[in-house]
């Protein structure tokens, strides 16, 4: 346990002193939570910065708690497996305006096979090691098709947008359209074949097996690698990003940090249980798992499928009293840009800002 901690500790460290080189500027902007904060939708926000009733003064302090926490949400969650080590599969090439497009195939489950997307830079080729980014597509039938630029609205082509930017990105198929016609019938089927392990868990193994591909590029620099996602994929980057420390940056866009804000209690996710009385996580602990690597919530206030805004801030207020454990300034925030369940053009350029200054290219 000691040496786990040392090991923690030195990680932070290190993200901490790489970071203090800039920052994009317009962070206060995004950190400075409202006077007041609306907790109508917050649900039980349980102390971070306690540990058998004391209270948590510093970061090896925390570190303890943390792996209590890391302990307490992998026994809710539930192991789905252990990740194999097989690498990917080329199905097809495509070179387009800036980026090279390729379809890859690579086991996922042990014995299961699942495609992605894979866009790399083409103007930067031979200019080794790049950042890479893990993008997870939102709740559409056209999967792994929209977040690469090959289907759907142009404001969801984040892919081809990070690729030209110069970052080599992955694209992975969500579990809930493999092998079944509908969402609920891929969620039954894994709940049948997994018994105890809940959909997100299902999601968030998928996710870290894109980042064990991304990492094994020899094109990638596995130090700077980060995570984007719009609704259903801002969900699984949130989760990618608690669990998986090569996460070093990430932006979540209307997920619904709140229980209450979106269906977090569906099958596929969380089910029922976060809607049992005594139910004692929530989000915060995830994000206080983040800290302080740079984490920025997109939220869009009100309108059909909003899911962010200032009801998020209960949560995120919470988990900053970690991040300020690490010093100032806090990289935890939310941009409200209260346009409703989009990712508006000038909100894009400033993700695509975020990503690009804090993994440091």
């Amino acid at each position: 346990m000691k040496n786990s901690v040392l090991l923690s500790i030195c990680l932070l460290t290190i993200i901490r002193t790489a970071a203090v080189a800039g920052d994009v500027p317009w962070l206060v902007e995004v950190t400075a939570p409202p006077t007041n904060l609306p907790i109508a939708h917050a649900g039980f926000i349980a102390p971070l910065l306690e540990a058998d009733g004391k209270p948590i003064r510093n970061l090896e302090e925390w570190q303890v708690r943390r792996a209590q926490l890391l302990r307490e949400w992998n026994k809710f969650l539930g192991k789905v497996a252990d990740r194999p080590k097989s690498k990917c599969e080329i199905i097809e090439t495509r070179r387009l305006k800036g980026y090279v497009r390729q379809r890859i195939r690579y086991e996922n489950e042990p014995g299961q096979q699942i495609e992605a997307w894979l866009l790399k830079p083409s103007a930067a080729s031979g200019v080794h090691p790049m950042p890479g980014i893990v993008a997870l597509h939102q709740t559409t039938r056209d999967t792994i098709d929209e977040i690469a630029g090959l289907a759907g609205p142009e404001m969801q082509h984040l892919g081809p947008k990070l690729a030209r930017r110069g970052f080599v990105v992955i694209c992975p198929r969500n579990y809930l359209w493999e092998d079944a016609p509908t969402i609920p019938e891929a969620a039954r089927k894994f709940l049948a074949r997994r018994p105890g392990v809940l959909g997100m868990s299902k999601m968030l193994y998928d996710a870290r097996r894109a980042v064990d591909i991304l990492a094994a590029l020899p094109e990638v620099d596995a130090n700077r690698i980060g995570a984007i996602g719009h609704s259903l994929g801002a969900k699984e980057t949130l989760y990618l990003a608690a669990f998986d420390d090569r996460i070093r940056a990430a932006v979540a866009s209307e997920g619904g940090l709140t229980f209450r804000s979106t269906n977090w209690n569906a099958p596929w996710y969380l089910g029922a249980a976060i809607d049992q009385p005594g139910f004692a996580r929530n989000h915060h602990e995830l994000l206080a798992l983040i800290a302080p690597r740079p984490f920025l919530i997109l939220g869009g206030e009100s309108g059909r499928g909003a899911a962010d805004g200032n009801r998020s801030w209960p949560l995120i207020a919470a988990a900053q009293k970690v991040y300020r454990l690490s010093g100032e300034p806090i990289r935890l925030g939310l941009l409200n840009h209260g346009q409703g369940h989009s990712i508006p053009d000038p909100v894009r350029d400033r993700t695509v800002q975020w990503l690009e200054v804090y993994l440091r290219r």
